[in-house]
């Protein structure tokens, strides 16, 4: 293999300004540039009158990176478009929330053969290309289309829903058709691999044979390939500077009282509003609670020219309010709702400082923050897990207090449980949770999907299927 080359809608390797701010898949894709001598191309998230296709190359940290400007249409119509009010709504499988504008999948089609384009001349012999997420979907079809041979793999973050809610999407099939041209795809769980095995056998009459897909002539490997954290790097900086300032002055503002955290982007797939609801539902049946416990809710804003997004941002200021004037006293309230960001230092200290990490989301394709909250606490003191089976880490961290985010009364006595748990139980737990975030932290997951990328069903292979 001559070089790696990372594509993905936004680009954002770590340097020494922003160390303290970036995620972990940003870190470990930056490792893995390093390692291959890689490039990094995605969109600059600048727009410019008309598109040019000049690529801006630079150095970042030991990283190279390949950044393309976008005219304002591409953006309205691909990212605010397509990418944000028709996929991921459909994907999430919230289709009452899902978009369909032929604008929109014109301008998605046009940035993905733009990419194409402005990529390719960048694509040398032997080189692998490692395409990330729903943005970029068509992207492998419209290198080919410019005659690129290299191996190429996708990845996809997020869930993959069942086949009835995909079939809503109009021309369904011509998207998923695109996959095809891919040597290896990637899903986070089993769950979402096997959604997409039954929508290529009912769909495209494709069937699977010992992960490898056969449909309409070709032969694509797939597989799940769960992401994870750098663990143990995550735990060090718990005990770092920067997290034990932000522990101590959670510890103080606690005042003796217990935390339940959650750590979320301001969307409708995280449960937020559910959440709340739950925990306005444990004061109400467990009024022991009330006076020492609170909710710290962190709720970074996100795509705010999304409407879904205005609308979510909305209820939970008035659900949070409503909730906070019913049960406050004059030095207690029930929920600290806080809509900003933290620097992943600062929030290692905070997970630190919670009894309880709450992570409910409604859908998720694997959800970081579980493994962040278990990976920073304290061995000898450790707090509890309370998770979503409805997140992709459900999967792999059954030791959690698993919930139906749904039901606000299983939620409220998990959060009860949780709350009164043994120190011996909670220990044991977070024993076993961390061996399992340790064993699949994220550098395993990397290596994984690259070395299924070079191996498994070849170009030569489909070129092969397709002429019998």
């Amino acid at each position: 293999m001559s070089r790696l080359i990372v594509v993905s809608n936004r680009v954002n390797p770590p340097s020494d300004a922003n160390v303290g701010t970036t995620g972990g898949l940003a870190m470990a894709l930056a490792a893995a540039l390093r390692e291959y001598s890689g490039v990094w191309f995605g969109w600059s998230g600048e727009t410019v009158e008309a598109f040019t296709g000049q690529i801006s190359m630079q150095k970042v940290a030991g990283v190279t990176v390949a950044l393309v400007d976008l005219e304002e249409q591409d953006r309205q119509e691909y990212y605010n478009g397509y990418a944000n009010k028709t996929l991921w709504p459909l994907l999430h499988s919230r289709t009452d929330l899902a978009a369909y504008e032929r604008s929109f999948g014109e301008g998605y089609q046009r940035v993905n053969r733009r990419f194409a384009e402005t990529l390719a001349p960048l694509i040398g012999p032997g080189d692998l290309v490692w395409i990330h997420d729903y943005h970029l979907i068509p992207m492998a079809q419209e290198l080919r289309r410019l005659g690129v041979t290299n191996r190429i793999g996708f990845f996809l973050h997020i869930p993959w829903p069942s086949r009835q809610l995909m079939t809503t999407l109009p021309q369904h099939r011509e998207l998923v058709e695109t996959m095809l041209a891919y040597d290896l795809i990637g899903f986070q769980t089993r769950d979402a691999l096997e959604a997409f095995e039954d929508y290529a056998a009912r769909e495209l009459d494709g069937h699977v044979d010992d992960g490898v897909l056969t449909a309409q002539g070709r032969r694509v490997a797939i597989g799940a390939f769960p992401i994870g954290i750098e663990a143990d790097a995550f735990a060090q900086t718990a005990q770092g500077p920067e997290a034990q300032a932000a522990f101590a002055v959670m510890r103080a503002s606690q005042a003796g009282r217990k935390m339940i955290l959650g750590v979320d982007r301001l969307d409708y797939s995280k449960g937020l509003e559910e959440r709340f609801h739950a925990y306005e539902q444990l004061l109400a049946d467990h009024p022991q609670w009330r006076e020492q416990v609170f909710l710290l809710q962190i709720a970074t804003p996100s795509r705010d020219e999304v409407e879904a997004y205005q609308e979510i941002r909305a209820r939970l200021d008035g659900v949070s309010g409503r909730i906070n004037g019913a049960y406050a006293t004059v030095d207690w309230v029930p929920i600290r709702y806080v809509n900003r960001g933290y620097r992943r230092d600062q929030l290692a200290g905070i997970y630190r400082a919670a009894e309880v990490g709450l992570v409910t989301p409604l859908r998720d394709g694997m959800n970081l923050v579980a493994k962040e909250y278990v990976a920073a606490q304290d061995p000898e003191d450790p707090g509890v897990l309370v998770l979503s089976r409805y997140a992709g880490a459900a999967e792999q961290m059954e030791e959690a207090v698993i919930v139906n985010p749904f039901s606000r009364e299983d939620m409220s006595e998990a959060l009860a449980s949780a709350l009164a748990m043994p120190r011996a139980e909670r220990v044991s737990r977070w024993e076993r949770l961390m061996a399992g975030v340790r064993r699949d932290d994220v550098a395993a997951w990397r290596d994984a999907f690259v070395q299924a990328l070079q191996g498994g069903a070849g170009r030569g292979e489909l070129r092969e299927v397709a002429a019998n």
